[in-house]
């Protein structure tokens, strides 16, 4: 089974804090952030692989993700490339926030990490680059590609 490269997790876990600090709620939910941040990559994405291109790459994104994490098995994919049931994944109370939390980064991991094999790092780094200005990319920048 294939896992997202340690810097594309680290990107993930940061567009992921990103969202969700932007949550003015006091509990702001990781699941929520994990599906905007899945949004803004769709209707960008969209432009360039049409709707049908972007929800295989997103289905197959949480294929291998669930692998990894098991609870994501309630999580669709819409008709539209959106994420569905994200909202359900959880734990018992103690353990929810922790499990919805893991759960969307490794799912937003894999999605960059799948672009990054089918478009390249750069593109990849520059598309987020353009719907995040604000978030540091590094070590994302590094490593990870053969630059020959």
């Amino acid at each position: 089974m294939s896992t997202a490269s340690p810097e594309i997790q680290e990107l993930a876990r940061r567009l992921i804090a990103v969202e969700a600090a932007r949550d003015d709620s006091p509990d702001a939910r990781v699941d929520v952030a994990a599906v905007r941040v899945g949004n803004v990559l769709r209707l960008r994405l969209i432009r360039l692989a049409g709707v049908d291109g972007f929800s295989s790459l997103l289905s197959r994104a949480l294929t291998l993700a669930k692998m990894e994490v098991p609870s994501l098995n309630m999580v669709r994919v819409g008709a539209d490339g959106s994420l569905e049931g994200f909202d359900g994944v959880e734990g018992d109370q103690e353990t929810a926030g922790a499990v919805g939390g893991q759960a969307a980064i490794v799912l937003i991991s894999h999605l960059l990490q799948l672009l990054v094999t089918f478009i390249g790092k750069p593109l990849t780094l520059s598309l987020v680059r353009d719907a995040w200005p604000d978030v540091p990319m590094d070590g994302a920048d590094s490593g990870g590609e053969d630059r020959s």
